[in-house]
């Protein structure tokens, strides 16, 4: 089937998980888990800039929280790419709503970053506008590579929320962090439970599309101030190893997806499945 034909015949399944989604999904406010009271002005208003003594977050929780808000606040380049997928009924509600819930993240990490003097908010701003000016462009995927490789990347962002929580040292932080975390378990759940019902429609073409996005998945790299690759940063902080994406990412969706047991596979399919065999658990 093509995009256009699997747009409208798994929107029913979309409206189901829109629902399912909303009724899950916690309605936190992002101004509830900010420290208001440890704010102060900066100099522009007559208080005092930023210097590096006043932070009193640990080197990873900077390291974490300023890749998850530079990636976060991007988001009109990740909306970009979504939306020129899923452009009708229930599938533009949903690129509304996952929007709406990437921003929230955004607020409340760079509220926080920012009111705590955590990080240079001035280093923030101008790796910010590079950031979003250089923006993000996806590779070329039909709608079920789309909807798998969403999967594997709330997946990725919730393992590494989870981590950061765990390792920065600060109760706030990790607050935050499970909150955004829990944002991404649910996100993930919908992309996986729609890859669930097109499996069922079209178990070839969805078998290669999961193949061919195991094979080509990378996490967005995220530029720092000083030039250093956030992957490998966030690998030695143990916030997010991709060496671990087999057994973190990919294997519990693959199980998820009933990908070994599945008996409705043709000869296409089953080439494509047996390109995952490493990936059996």
């Amino acid at each position: 089937m093509n995009d256009k034909a699997l747009l409208i015949a798994l929107a029913p399944v979309v409206e189901e998980n829109l629902h399912l989604h909303g009724d899950a999904a916690e309605g936190w406010q992002p101004q509830d888990l900010v420290p208001w009271d440890d704010g102060r002005n900066f100099a522009f208003l007559g208080g005092e800039d930023w210097a590096p003594e006043q932070s009193t977050l640990s080197e990873i929780g900077k390291l974490a929280l300023t890749v998850g808000v530079l990636a976060a606040d991007n988001m009109p380049s990740y909306h970009r790419e979504l939306a020129k997928h899923l452009r009708i009924g229930p599938w533009w509600r949903w690129v509304g709503r996952w929007t709406a819930e990437e921003n929230r993240h955004s607020i409340v990490i760079r509220d926080y970053l920012v009111l705590t003097r955590a990080v240079d908010p001035v280093a923030l701003e101008r790796i910010r506008m590079t950031h979003m000016t250089n923006n993000y462009n996806a590779p070329a995927m039909h709608l079920i590579e789309v909807l798998v490789n969403a999967a594997f990347e709330e997946t990725a962002s919730s393992i590494r929320h989870r981590n950061t929580a765990k390792l920065a040292g600060d109760p706030v932080v990790a607050g935050i962090c499970e909150k955004i975390a829990t944002d991404d378990e649910l996100q993930r759940d919908f992309y996986a439970n729609i890859v669930v019902a097109a499996l069922d429609l079209v178990p070839d073409q969805a078998m290669r599309a999961i193949a061919d996005r195991v094979r080509g998945f990378k996490v967005p790299t995220i530029p720092l101030a000083d030039g250093r690759d956030s992957t490998t940063d966030l690998a030695e902080a143990g916030i997010y190893d991709p060496a671990r994406q087999d057994e973190l990412v990919f294997r519990p969706l693959l199980e998820k997806w009933n990908v070994f047991e599945r008996t409705d596979l043709g000869v296409d399919g089953e080439k494509a499945r047996e390109e995952l065999a490493s990936l059996r658990v």
